[in-house]
Parts: C-alpha cells; structure tokens; sequence
C-alpha cells in the first residue's frame, strides 16, 4: 500500500492543517513494514518518527512488569506518535503489531528541519497534535474508570457541531457531540443508560415506531425511515448498547438521553446506508430520528416502557418466592410452635400457618405491582414539547402509539389529554408506593426469619436458615442470616427511593417535570434490587429452612400463653391461678396441669394438637 494524495487529504482533513502543509511534510518520509507480532516501539524507548498507518492493525499497550494493559487499537488511517511534535519524552506505550502492518514514517531529524524550514506550518501541526493527545487522554481516563469498556479501534475522528459549538469525536463511537457534552457535564453516578438494557430497548421501541408512523404520513424519507427501524432493530438485538452513555443522573428533564438514542441510531441507519458517521445531511438526530417528537414525550414513554418490562422480571422473581414459601407452608403444617404478638407470647399456631401468611404477602405484592403498571402503560407519544402536539402531523400521536404497541408488544394506549400526561408523574409515584409497600412486607418477613433463627443456643432456635458463609472474623463458628440481613437492607433503600421520587414527582412545575431522570434512576434501580432480592432470598434462605420440631414444640408446652387454649375446659379460675404458678415456679403449664391432675397426658395432647391449635374452628371444643 502507498501513501496517496487521498489518503494525505484524508489525515489533513482529521488532524485539521491544510493539505498541502501535511503532503510537504509527508514527502520527508519513508515506507516502514513490520511482521505481524512485531513491536514498532516499546514503552520507555525514545519516540524516534512520527507515523501514519497505511495497512494492518495495531495494539498500543501500556505495562513493563509481566502483564500489560491494552489501551488502544489502531487501524487503517491512523496517526502514530504525535506527540513527537510537542516534546521529547519517551513513548508510554508499546506498539505490537497484530498483522503485518505498513507504515509512512517521517523521522526525528526529518521533523526537526521541516520545523526549522516552515515554523508557521509546524507549530499549526503542534496545536492539533495537542489537542489530539487530550481527547486520548480523555478516553484513557475513561477506560480507568471503566476497565471492562470495550478498547477502542482508533481509526479516525470526525468534528461534529451544535449551538455551543464543536467537538471532536473517535469514529468508533456511535454517539455524537451532545451525547459528548453531556458526558462532560453528568459525571454523578457513574450509572450510564446501558446499566438498564430495558430502557435502552425502550428507546429503540419508541424511536422505530415514530419513524413508521412519520414515514406513513408523509414526513419522512421512506428509505430513512427503514434504516432508522434496522438501526432500532440491531439495538433491540443486543448491539450498541453500550453507546448509551450518559449518566442516569443528569440535568435537562431527559434530553441528554434522547439525544444519545438520537445520535446513536443516526449513525447506526448512516452506516446501514453506506454513509459515514457524522454524515447528518443523509440521517440527521434531529430531523430525522426525532421528527415530530420531543424530549418531553420520548423520555416519559420509554421510561414507562422500561418500567413495565423490568416489573414484569420482577413479578416473575417475587412468583418464585412466594411457592417457596408455599412450599415450606404445606412442609410445616404439622409443627405447632407459639405465636407472638409484641413479641410475647399469644396463642398456638403451626409453622406451616405463618409461612403460608408469608406466601399470602408476597403474592399480594406482586398484584400491587401488576395493578400500578397499567398506569404506565397510557403514555404521551405525539404531545411533542408541552402537549399540544406541535411540529407533529396529524393523526400521528394515535398511530405512533398503534406502533408502539405492535412494535414493542406492551398493550400501550395515548393519554387522553396530552397536557396532562407530559406533566403529571402520578402514574411513577404509585408504582414507586407499589414497590414500597412490597418491600416494607418482605422486610418484615427478613425480620422475622431472623428472629426466629436467633440462636442457636440462646435465642428462639425456631427455624434453621442455610448457612451461608462463616460470620465473624473474632468469634469461631459464628453463622450469620447474611441473606435476610441484605434483603432488610434492600428493601430500606426501596423505601428509601420512593420518598425521592416522590419529592421528583411533586417538582413538576407547570407543563413539565424536570426531575424524570431521577424517577426513572431509582424506579428501575428499585425493580432491580427487588427482583434480586427476591430471588436469593428464595433460592439460597427460603429452600433451605429446616424447623427446629422439639423447640417449637417445647415453647408450646413451657408457654403460659397456652392457658388461653386450656381456659375453656380448665374454667377462667383454674387457668388463672396456673398462670400465675407457673411464672412463679418456672414450671410449664402442660407440667403443672399434670401435676394437679386437672387433665390426662391424652387429653391435655389432643387439645394441643397442631389440627385443633392452628384451626380451632373446625374442631368442636
């Protein structure tokens, strides 16, 4: 491969100097190659020419003590050691060729005479070398922060432009100078919009089924909007996800979000056309992705899409905890143990009862759940900036949500008054009340099961959870309820989360509510944590509990709360004066029953069978 004209044009073109500074420049070098597993430089060695790469690919590494870090990859097109033009340090990373590999090299001493020969052209060449280097430095911070991001394939860059200006962007990514700045501008909870793959999806849903519906009506490129829709389709696929990277925590009531689905699908459906990224003129983020739509109806529906996908993941999880405390209920039906109410004693009841009571919230959880979605699934769609529908044609709020619903698979319906619906939050706060209370019954359920655990020598000893892992670095033999404990401490972050969004969904100030970005942050946080938690509770505590049958059946027998049972056949008097014996003496009421003869052993056991203990009512007595 040579260096052509084109190609000298081409890197003019990224490293922004004029062509025919950059071809004087170029015409000082020479052809380099290198065998594939060849290093072209190593970290630590003096940078020695500065490179354009005409052929193969590349590994920047980064490490000399056994194990090093991939940084980069370099394809077609690339430039090599610009940082030569600024000073003379060493190279900080290691070049490893990963094929054979071309290279037009211009050397130090070639550098320093056309330095010395045209000042003007190269200190032109320094200042787009530096900027350069910090956009690298930019995305290696990044890759600190995110060691499992993907490395980039440094290829070439594009200048995209907004209102504020312009930015440089890698061509590898998908997103554009908007999604850059909020980038920039959101670095709060290192949470990005791909941490939820259902509200990714939901994007891709909403964006498809405006770009069919605007296409049908007339506003929109029939061939754009196909590549939109193929676009959406690879991201419902699983591709791109991780071009959605603006923080879910961020400014602007969503639009740094719309913007980065924007974006990304314009170039996406570019590449689909065989244009480059960047190439707005053919699919605009704009014009085209977002035609007859704003932030404020996008944002609102895709998160209620999202919400209504993750409940349905949560639901199924909150299902397999309550058979698993249906499970032990019908396991425990014969074990009669006390009952407390204020945590004294009350009356007898079986195991099996309180479990089967456990299985019963539970289950009422999940249906308050079901019941808050379908708020959530009237949505906006067509009310464009505050509900009026402007710069949408008509007849597109209701086929855009006909195919929304036919694209996506949720039974959505369009609000009845837009004005309202891109306002009011109502339909978030009661799913978050939903979620709340779910979670305020699972944590009593975690307190109880800690109780009743509480041992094992000096505490309840009821029920035995699974040990899970030793529980104490100072105590031998320690085991902790670790599952219970972390499940109490989830469902407090879900209480939590619903007062926030509360307050977010009370911030909506006349036509809008800014505040959306954290609703949708911790609704979905919340389904996620609920959903989990549901599971592991069920899978590594619920299906592993054992009873302790001699204990419970000792509390039954020790119990002064049993006097309740007797004082139909004792009388009030006798049952009186036996509770007072036994708090007096320590003795059990079953004992001093026997012992003052009032009732047979048969007799006493009959009427403290679990049958008639745990459902007197159908017993005669």
């Amino acid at each position: 491969m040579e260096l052509t004209k084109e190609l000298i044009r081409h890197v003019a073109g990224e490293m922004e100097v004029p062509f025919e500074e950059l071809e004087a420049f170029a015409s000082r070098g020479e052809m380099r190659n290198f065998k594939q597993g060849d290093y072209l430089f190593h970290e630590a060695s003096p940078r020695q020419w500065f490179g354009i790469l005409l052929e193969g690919k590349i590994q920047l590494q980064r490490g000399l003590a056994g194990r090093s870090v991939t940084v980069a990859l370099l394809s077609d097109g690339a430039v090599i050691a610009e940082s030569i033009f600024i000073d003379d340090l060493d190279h900080s990373v290691s070049g490893l060729a990963l094929e054979d590999v071309s290279i037009w090299a211009i050397p130090r001493v070639e550098i320093e005479a056309f330095k010395k020969e045209n000042p003007k052209a190269f200190f032109h060449m320094v200042a787009r070398a530096a900027r350069r280097i910090s956009f690298r430095l930019r995305e290696t911070t990044g890759l600190l922060l995110d060691p499992d991001r993907p490395r980039s394939d440094i290829r070439s860059y594009r200048r995209e432009y907004d209102s504020l200006g312009d930015r440089e962007i890698s061509n590898v990514h998908y997103y554009g100078v908007q999604t850059t700045r909020a980038q920039e501008n959101f670095a709060f909870s290192g949470v990005r919009l791909s941490h939820f793959q259902h509200l990714v999806n939901a994007f891709a849903f909403v964006k498809k089924a405006a770009a069919s519906a605007n296409a049908e009506l007339g506003v929109l490129d029939g061939v754009i909007a196909a590549a939109i829709g193929s676009a959406c389709d690879r991201i419902l696929s699983g591709e791109l996800h991780d071009q959605f990277v603006v923080d879910m925590v961020q400014g602007g009531a969503g639009t740094s979000s719309n913007m980065n689905a924007n974006e990304v699908i314009a170039n996406a459906a570019l590449e689909i056309m065989g244009h480059p990224k960047g190439a707005y003129n053919h699919c605009h983020p704009n014009d085209h992705v977002n035609r007859s739509q704003s932030t404020n109806d996008v944002y609102p529906t895709a998160i209620k899409l999202a919400v209504v996908s993750a409940m349905h993941e949560t639901t199924s999880a909150l299902s397999v905890l309550n058979r698993a405390f249906q499970k032990k209920a019908e396991e425990f039906s014969d074990v009669l143990k006390m009952g407390r109410t204020e945590n004294q004693d009350a009356v007898p009841m079986s195991l099996g009862q309180e479990f089967a009571a456990y299985a019963t919230m539970v289950a009422s959880g999940k249906r308050r759940l079901v019941r808050a979605s379908e708020e959530l699934l009237i949505v906006n769609m067509g009310a464009t900036a505050i509900g009026t529908g402007l710069n949408s044609p008509k007849g597109y709020s209701a086929l855009c949500t006909r195919r929304l619903a036919e694209i996506s698979g949720h039974p959505v319906t369009l609000a009845h008054d837009l004005v309202e619906a891109t306002q009011d939050a109502a339909g978030f706060s009661e799913m978050s009340n939903a979620l709340k209370t779910t979670a305020i019954q699972i944590s009593k359920i975690c307190n109880d099961l800690r109780w009743a655990s509480s041992g094992p020598r000096c505490g309840l000893n009821e029920i035995n959870l699974p040990p899970l892992q030793p529980g104490s670095s100072i105590m031998p033999g320690k085991v902790n309820p670790v599952m219970p404990e972390v499940v109490n401490q989830i469902c407090y972050q879900i209480i939590g989360s619903d007062l926030t969004i509360s307050m977010a969904a009370e911030a909506s100030e006349f036509e809008l509510n800014m505040a959306e970005p954290i609703i949708a942050y911790n609704l979905l946080s919340s389904m996620m944590l609920l959903k989990n938690a549901a599971l592991s509770l069920a899978n590594r505590c619920v299906n592993g509990i054992t009873a302790n049958r001699e204990r419970c059946a000792e509390y039954v027998k020790n119990s002064i709360g049993i006097v309740t049972a007797l004082s139909p056949e004792l009388g009030y008097e006798k049952s009186s004066a036996i509770a007072h014996e036994a708090l007096e003496t320590g003795k059990g009421v079953y004992e001093l029953v026997l012992e003052h003869g009032w009732m047979t052993k048969a007799e006493l056991d009959d009427l403290l069978s679990p049958e008639k203990m745990a459902n007197p009512l159908t017993h005669d007595g």
